[in-house]
């Protein structure tokens, strides 16, 4: 391990040394990792361009983060800069393996080229994850195999959902709301179980590494973030069985209709997200978690079901009838 290490270290100080002019560059693409970026852009393609996509993407999305929660706390692996801090041209505060940004960037820009399937899709996909590996390792906050796994996590995630999709999703789609709904409840419960057994196996970190001062806090971020993965998964589970089954908006209209359904979700979910953060307390962490879950809770549910309805109410969007249920005599 020392040796990937020393390799990735020399590889992040040759870039920083050779090409000292990309690091705006390689910032700017890291920024399209966060999460303020995925916020921003999930809701356009539910709401405004194509609603079955939006439900999808999104789907599989959260379920990579909930994976890569898992693994870097699982993991405990370090940073670069954490052992040499003369390479960190950003900071971050959680475990390095998976790249998160890698992988997130995989699971979308891949799962939008298998969806789109268009040469430039498939171009842009390329471009997107290999801009966003290589900026983590020029800012020093990745190795070159917390990349690597980033990108195999993300390749794991998409082929387990298109196996679903074949062998599983037409039963489901037929089930009953309950059975769905208790599905969507399920999931989460099971995560949160299966990451409270891990933390439990693991044990507590080691403290006699070098890079010891940066785990108190990455511990503490890797709980909030299984926090966030559990609120998010419960809230888009809810949230897409009580849409498709009570609402069924239209995702065609107007431009205005369109930026008007874009500014008031947007409205709605910056104050979820923004608003109930400045709320919500940081500490004591018995109390800051269930309220993170219900944070992201409703964030998604605002998302994913009660922003329609409410596009559907004032007018910004047209509904599929209802199917109803008819009984010949």
């Amino acid at each position: 391990m020392d040796t990937l290490f020393d390799i990735s270290l020399q590889a992040a100080g040759w870039l920083q040394q050779h090409y000292p002019g990309l690091e705006g560059f390689f910032a700017s693409v890291s920024e399209l990792g966060r999460e303020e970026f995925y916020l921003a852009l999930f809701p356009l393609i539910y709401w405004c361009l194509d609603k079955r996509l939006g439900k999808h993407v999104l789907y599989v999305f959260l379920l990579s983060v909930t994976a890569n929660s898992y693994l870097k706390h699982a993991f405990r692996g370090p940073r670069p800069y954490w052992i040499d801090s003369a390479i960190g041209l950003s900071q971050e505060d959680s475990y390095g393996v998976p790249s998160g940004h890698t992988q997130l960037a995989a699971t979308v820009y891949l799962f939008l080229a298998l969806w789109i399937r268009k040469r430039w899709a498939w171009l842009l996909a390329i471009v997107m994850i290999l801009a966003m590996g290589i900026s983590r390792v020029y800012l020093g906050v990745h190795f070159i195999h917390d990349v690597v796994a980033g990108l195999m996590v993300a390749l794991v995630i998409i082929g387990c959902y298109f196996l679903w999709r074949r062998l599983f999703a037409d039963k489901y789609r037929k089930g009953i709301l309950g059975r769905k709904l208790l599905t969507a409840l399920l999931l989460p419960i099971a995560v949160a179980a299966l990451y409270g057994i891990t933390y439990w196996a693991i044990g507590k970190p080691d403290l006699s590494v070098a890079w010891a001062a940066y785990i108190p806090v990455a511990e503490e971020v890797s709980v909030e973030a299984m926090a966030t993965a559990v609120g998010t998964l419960l809230g888009i589970g809810i949230g897409l069985n009580l849409e498709n089954s009570r609402t069924r908006f239209l995702v065609q209209g107007t431009i205005i209709q369109k930026v008007g359904r874009y500014l008031l979700g947007m409205g709605g979910a910056i104050a979820i997200w923004a608003g109930l953060k400045m709320v919500f307390p940081a500490d004591p962490l018995w109390l800051a978690l269930p309220l993170r879950i219900l944070r992201y809770f409703l964030l998604l549910l605002w998302a994913s079901y009660y922003a329609p309805t409410l596009f559907v109410r004032l007018r910004l969007a047209q509904a599929e009838p209802d199917p109803g249920i008819k009984m010949k005599l």
